[in-house]
């Protein structure tokens, strides 16, 4: 499917990479333990459902990085929502503690941005650095 850093469709040669980051409600430092491992798990089944290429998850207690490539059918907004709503639809029934920590489990904020071929390595390296940083 790829090939010189481009994919294809049915209709279209691409490129589309990009940076995403999103939080607990209030910034809420609940990404821990078992809670962090099981959301890894879900981004990436969802990712796989939605074919999208997942290049680098990182989960902090207070915030989600991801480094994503996906189809032009996937605008960024849903590529976001899609995460967010699955992810703390099944975390939320799967650990009763952030029902009654948070009215809900993610801020319905997100940063999203694109990334270009020549520093999707740099982006990479940053996101998997972010672990030594807290």
């Amino acid at each position: 499917m790829e090939q010189h850093g481009y994919a294809r469709n049915a209709g279209a040669v691409f490129s589309l990479k990009y940076r995403l980051v999103f939080c607990p409600k209030y910034r809420k430092s609940v990404l821990l333990g078992s809670v962090a491992e099981r959301l890894k798990t879900l981004l990436a089944a969802k990712a796989q459902e939605l074919k999208v290429t997942l290049h680098t998850l990182e989960v902090m207690p207070g915030h989600v990085h991801m480094f994503v490539e996906s189809d032009p059918d996937m605008a960024p907004a849903k590529l976001a929502a899609q995460f967010k709503g699955y992810t703390s639809r099944v975390l939320r029934q799967e650990f009763r503690h952030l029902r009654s920590q948070l009215p809900s489990l993610w801020s319905r904020s997100y940063y999203i941005r694109s990334v270009g071929q020549v520093s999707a390595a740099t982006v990479r390296r940053y996101i998997e650095n972010q672990k030594g940083r807290l």
